[in-house]
């Protein structure tokens, strides 16, 4: 009666290991996020199950703004586009602290969307993350255009007390900086953001735009034809049918020639 038992008991933990999903899959998002906030906005629960609190600068650094959300945000869930729809701003550099405990590998995900400004060149800043420049001249129209979600993904590591991101290693003391940088278009902002605990592959994705995906390949089209290598003959050499480089010497002798050819029939 043991085989039998001891067979159903492998043939049942068989079957569990084809249900459960592979490694990384099925773990609740939610679960690995440490730090959320949604910037100048009150606390939401996001279709993935993040709890995003409600932003705690709240009168005391900055300007939070709804303006957005007279606008519906592209490329974002509809009860999600309230974390689009908000923003902080300073007109001066700003930023949030956040404690991180444990060791391991991060993602940092601020999400934006321009709502205000109909071109490019009018807000632009930065990105830092404990000193580091993760983001740089952030230009959130040049990058999606008007009312649509653009989410900035920036991997790190915390590991032995260092911090590692973008190829740049710095003492951890504990605490991340986030910091939204003044540059020389308008002020920095951030509409909202989350740390977690992963890799970008775990990052959910905004929704496909048509327009914005014509845009890339547009682009993408326009720089191989900027840096093809024409085939064929190369351009002829201008100067190759120039005879004027052998005429050259053959003047100046005949100059010379004459002058002396009249001296010597004088004598």
């Amino acid at each position: 009666s043991e085989k039998p038992r001891a067979a159903g008991l492998l043939l049942l933990l068989r079957m569990l290991a084809l249900l459960l999903p592979a490694h990384g899959e099925g773990v609740d998002i939610a679960d690995r996020v440490i730090w959320a906030v949604n910037a100048g906005g009150e606390e939401h629960i996001d279709s993935h199950g993040i709890r995003y609190r409600k932003d705690p600068l709240e009168g005391k650094v900055g300007k939070a703004s709804d303006y957005g959300m007279r606008l519906p945000i592209l490329r974002s869930n509809p009860e999600d586009q309230i974390l689009y729809q908000t923003e902080r701003y300073n007109e001066d550099t700003f930023g949030y602290d956040i404690p991180v405990r444990e060791e391991g590998d991060y993602v940092l995900v601020m999400k934006y969307a321009e709502v205000y400004f109909a071109q490019s060149q009018q807000k632009v800043f930065d990105v830092r993350l404990n000193g580091h420049v993760v983001v740089k001249d952030l230009d959130i129209f040049e990058k999606v255009g008007h009312s649509t979600a653009h989410d900035e993904i920036v991997p790190f590591s915390i590991k032995k007390g260092k911090l590692s991101v973008q190829g740049e290693v710095s003492t951890f003391n504990g605490k991340l900086s986030v910091e939204f940088v003044k540059g020389y278009y308008d002020n920095p902002k951030v509409c909202a953001f989350y740390i977690l605990k992963g890799t970008p592959d775990d990052v959910p994705k905004l929704q496909p735009h048509p327009g914005l995906e014509k845009r890339k390949n547009m682009m993408t089209t326009m720089n191989m034809k900027k840096h093809r290598v024409q085939s064929g003959p190369r351009t002829p050499n201008p100067y190759a049918t120039d005879n004027s480089s052998l005429m050259f010497p053959i003047l100046v002798a005949f100059g010379v020639f004459i002058p002396t050819l009249f001296c010597l029939c004088r004598l």
